[in-house]
């Protein structure tokens, strides 16, 4: 049974993206499942330190984004928005070329607030990076008129 209100896709969380965070990053959403959401990252100049390894602030950004559009498609969107209010990540393995993978799944979906875990995985399937995000939805009434 799918967690989703509505039937996002791809194509939708895409155009979500655009001119975001997600482009400058090369972040893409490659599966929306039934419980879950996927996508991938490059490790490239724009996503690696100094020493040439992928930043763990890139990780937190995929991790959040993953999780964000995830909580975004479980609300209806016309009365709520949802937003990040607390992530935490721990970077296991560095990564130097290539693409990083994360999936992410629901721990907890209620009506204020979402959990979701997301993993972070290497060109050859290795943990990089485990993450935890709690995101807050916020009916849009409560906004101010925004």
């Amino acid at each position: 049974m799918s967690i989703w209100h509505g039937a996002p896709n791809r194509d939708d969380s895409q155009r979500m993206a655009k001119n975001t965070i997600h482009d400058a990053l090369g972040i893409e959403i490659i599966e929306v499942g039934n419980d879950f959401i996927r996508g991938k990252m490059p490790v490239d100049q724009r996503t690696v330190q100094p020493y040439g390894i992928l930043h763990g602030g890139a990780s937190v950004v995929l991790a959040e984004s993953l999780g964000s559009i995830g909580s975004h498609f479980v609300i209806d969107s016309e009365k709520y928005v949802t937003v990040g209010l607390d992530i935490n990540a721990n970077h296991l393995r560095p990564v130097r070329s290539g693409f990083v993978y994360g999936k992410a799944t629901p721990i907890h979906l209620g009506r204020k607030n979402h959990v979701w875990d997301i993993e972070i995985t290497s060109d050859r399937d290795k943990l990089v990076c485990k993450a935890r995000l709690t995101i807050a939805v916020i009916k849009k009434t409560d906004l101010g008129g925004r």
